[in-house]
């Protein structure tokens, strides 16, 4: 006998069981049936999943489920992206080995990820930190350094002096580590880089194509890769050979440049100073701003700061001599490391201008007002009237930039031209816990590609992890040293490893077949299962990995791998789960759950009895202790009710504030739900349904319309809107509906098939959402298929129609029109329908009512005064 009371950790256990034990996730290839390919973004095994996992997963598993509801041929794997610094810390800190705290770690999580019932394909699993897959990683390196797309050279690189290692441009975020938050310094390095710029253009055109990404991030996307359109001019140096190549944007403005601004990294930075009072100076400053984060550097708030060289070079339009200045925002990893100064026009160049007291000349005027340099509190950027520009004065600055650039290609200034923000992508990291880099030094021969048929390069394990800094690769002479695969005289190898954005830009790929051992993945298989179709996963991807992933995919596709130029055809970002926090002054930030005191009281520290200070919402966080365990959450609740809540809560794409008022409503809904179907069981599981009957009263004909009408809404709240928290309210109400309708066993046997039929459809609808609690009640409705095999219900538009009523209207007796209502119509709104209708009020107009007679559902009958 089922209990009435409803055991969710009971339940749960069953049917993660029964879907285990007959691996009802467990998917192939299948020409017969279209696929769909839904992915999250997969976890770093840190140890233990958060909320915000749980919220993510769960809408994939929404969506897995629905779409395999609907026909669709559905992938939905998991992995981990296994790779990265926390295990490399804990070696440091705690004496446990990268390999042995990561593989811990993953058997964990998968435990926890199994107990939310995701619909996942584990035969599919994989590791970044395994071997069989890091191997793969090294394969298209040495792919990519065959067609000069990998490449080494020394350059300026971020570097967290925390983390000891290299960052790229994408992690260092307002100046400091992503990671660790400590500010970022630069340092000169032999660095291996991915060419990404070479795809610079097919990148930023392709973003035209993403018609299922969020706005938000394909701009994001296109300012990162930053396209500029406009001239490389030359400014002769004076008083010596050579000329300082400048790229703008605005060549109609260079009448107007009044002097040059240099990188300190520029190769002539120094070069420039020599031989002049300047030197000094200009060697402290190149030394003091070097050590300066570039991101700090270009930050446009930032305070301007430079210093005169001490050399001038000309101004080719204007033949004038200008001064040529360092400045601390001028970088030399955009453009040239040289920008003509226009401080009338550049905002940089205007306050730079004023702190050196340097000229400033309008040259572009706005057509209506009247720029004087001396009145000027901030630079005229947009666009203008060119004035004091020689041939050019007159035109439209648009106009004018056009035919500067061709005048300077004639003349041989210069050149036009076209730029990237977008810089190639260092991969070199000073680390243990990543893919070895498959390179060789040799004396003799040089830098040697390690053989593809010596793949994998395995990471050796006895390493010491001293936390000093450095590769402890250095440290183990066996992984060092080795015989060169030309000559076979003494070499060594590479100790960097590859940055872990490398193994998350292709495991989607992998997927489609995790234990192909004769490719990265099977190229068949791929063009089957690719493009994903729907990719979830936070908006704080969206340049690093989602950039990275792009790119390596049209890379991939040149090397006759894979058909498809873009990974992800849908992105869903999803929104954070967000928490209040509470602050003690001496006790710092403290866990909700350990307050004393009340609401209404007031909140204390448990340790020193002081008020507690209730901060703002934030998301949630270790260190602002605003966390909720997930595993305590499911152990108390479910983890249906952990789905229902965080999908109810809030529409994905939008941040989630944790309520627990929240998770007790999902609770109560599921609750009230097994109550009702437990309490009618017998006499719905020996009764079959029927939705089509005709002859129902009128409260299960509004029943049957409902039921339609949420299922179309269910359905196009999953399909097209993915507005799971609105689909939920309408099976909440269809719920309602059903309960009402129940009259405790004296149904007859009609209303009893309705009511059924109703409830089946709602728990169909509700199985994507809380799929143990929704199988359990289909089970105990006397039903044999599986749920998950159950297709999706389908919505009659007649059904959802609103039923209407023809009534004929009488004047004294006499049929004078006809009127149509809704079946559930008032009398009052029967009588103002008839009393309006244009042809009955012909026959009354001028003459007095004396009363108005309704037979119901039939009749209205208007009767005059005498």
């Amino acid at each position: 006998m089922v209990e009435e009371r409803y055991h969710p950790q009971e339940i749960e256990e069953k049917w993660q069981r029964i879907w285990e034990e007959q691996k009802s996730f467990r998917i192939a290839e299948d020409s017969s049936r279209p696929k769909y390919y839904v992915l999250e973004m997969f976890p770093y095994p840190s140890g233990r999943i958060h909320m915000g996992h749980v919220r993510n997963y769960s809408i994939g598993d929404v969506v897995a489920r629905y779409k395999r509801m609907r026909g669709y041929n559905v992938l939905h794997p998991m992995g981990w992206d296994a790779f990265g610094l926390p295990a490399e810390n804990a070696a440091i800190e705690r004496g446990v080995h990268p390999e042995s705290w990561t593989q811990e770690n993953i058997l964990y999580m998968k435990t926890q990820l199994k107990r939310m019932g995701l619909s996942y394909d584990w035969e599919r699993e994989l590791a970044t930190c395994e071997p069989e897959y890091y191997r793969w990683n090294q394969w298209i390196f040495l792919q990519l350094y065959k067609r000069a797309l990998a490449y080494k050279k020394s350059s300026s690189v971020n570097w967290c002096p925390s983390c000891k290692t290299v960052l790229a441009n994408e992690q260092v975020i307002e100046g400091v580590c992503w990671r660790c938050e400590t500010p970022v310094m630069q340092k000169e390095l032999e660095q291996w880089f991915f060419r990404i710029t070479a795809y610079a253009d097919e990148l930023l055109q392709d973003l035209d194509r993403l018609e299922g990404w969020p706005d938000k991030v394909l701009t994001m996307q296109r300012n990162w890769i930053g396209k500029s359109i406009g001239a490389e001019i030359l400014f002769p140096l004076v008083d010596r050979e050579g000329a300082l190549r400048v790229f703008t944007t605005r060549q109609d403005t260079v009448y107007g440049a009044t002097f040059l601004s240099l990188a300190a990294e520029h190769p002539l930075a120094l070069e420039l100073c020599r031989g002049t009072s300047q030197e000094k100076t200009v060697k402290e400053f190149v030394e003091r701003i070097r050590e300066v984060n570039q991101a700090r550097r270009g930050e446009e708030e930032g305070e301007k700061e430079g210093v005169f060289t001490g050399s001038y070079c000309e101004n080719p339009f204007t033949g004038e001599k200008i001064p040529i200045y360092l400045a601390n925002f001028v970088l030399m990893e955009y453009g040239t490391g040289a920008v003509m100064a226009v401080p009338a026009h550049d905002q940089r160049d205007f306050e730079f201008a004023k702190m050196y007291r340097l000229p400033i000349r309008v040259v572009i005027q706005p057509k209506d007002a009247l720029l004087k340099p001396g009145e000027m509190t901030e630079a005229y950027v947009d666009e203008g009237i060119m004035i004091g520009s020689g041939p050019f004065s007159g035109l439209p600055s648009d106009e004018g930039r056009v035919k500067v650039a061709l005048f300077l290609e004639e003349k041989g200034w210069g050149k036009q031209d076209i730029r990237y923000r977008l810089r190639d992508w260092g991969i070199s990291r000073q680390r243990y816990w990543g893919t070895p880099i498959p390179i060789i030094y040799c004396d003799k021969c040089g830098i040697v590609p390690v053989p593809e048929n010596d793949l994998p390069v395995t990471l050796p394990r006895n390493v010491p992890f001293t936390g000093k800094g450095g590769s402890p690769l250095l440290e183990n002479r066996p992984f060092l040293e080795v015989s060169c695969p030309k000559c076979r005289g003494v070499a060594r190898r590479e100790t960097d490893t590859m940055d872990t954005f490398v193994d998350s830009s292709w495991y989607f790929l992998r997927y489609v077949s995790a234990k192909f051992d004769s490719a990265p993945f099977d190229s068949m298989k791929a063009n089957y299962w690719m493009p994903v179709d729907q990719y979830i996963g936070g908006v704080e991807h969206a340049v690093l990995h989602l950039l990275y992933a792009r790119f390596f995919t049209k890379a991939l596709r040149d090397l006759g791998l894979a058909k498809v130029d873009e990974p992800f055809t849908n992105l869903l970002t999803q929104g954070m789960v967000c928490k209040e926090t509470y602050r003690c002054e001496q006790h710092d930030w403290l866990f909700p759950g350990e307050l004393a005191g009340s609401e209404r009281e007031g909140w204390r520290c448990p340790r020193c009895n002081r008020p507690v200070e209730k901060g703002r919402v934030e998301k949630m966080s270790k260190s602002r202790n605003n966390v909720v365990d997930p595993e305590e959450l499911i152990a108390a609740y479910g983890a249906d009710t952990a789905r229902l809540f965080t999908l109810f809560a809030a529409p994905p794409e939008k941040d989630l504030e944790w309520s627990a008022q929240g998770v007790e409503g999902a609770y109560r809904f599921l609750t009230r739900l097994w109550r009702f179907v437990i309490q009618h069981r017998e006499i719905l599981a020996a009764a079959t349904s029927d939705l089509s009957q005709m002859e129902l009263s009128a409260d299960l004909r509004n029943l049957r319309r409902l039921t339609h009408r949420t299922i179309k809404k269910v359905t196009e709240d999953i399909e097209t809107r993915f507005h799971f928290n609105t689909a939920i309210a309408a099976i909440m109400e269809l719920f309602n509906a059903v309960s009402s309708c129940a009259k405790d066993g004296s149904e007859s046997d009609g209303e009893i098939r309705v009511i059924k039929g109703a409830l089946e459809a709602m728990i169909v609808l509700l199985c994507p959402f809380v799929p143990h609690v929704a199988s359990e009640l289909w089970e105990c409705l006397g039903q044999q298929t599986a749920l998950e095999g159950v297709p999706w219900p389908a919505y009659s538009k007649e059904a959802m129609e609103e039923e209407k009523l023809l009534i004929v209207v009488q004047v004294d007796g006499r049929v004078r029109g006809k009127i149509t209502v809704p079946a559930d119509a008032s009398g009052e709104f029967i009588e103002e329908e008839a009393l309006a209708d244009p042809k009955v009020r012909r026959f009354l107009t001028g003459k007095e009512i004396q009363k108005v007679i309704q037979v119901p559902r039939r009749l209205v009958n208007i009767v005059l005064e005498g």
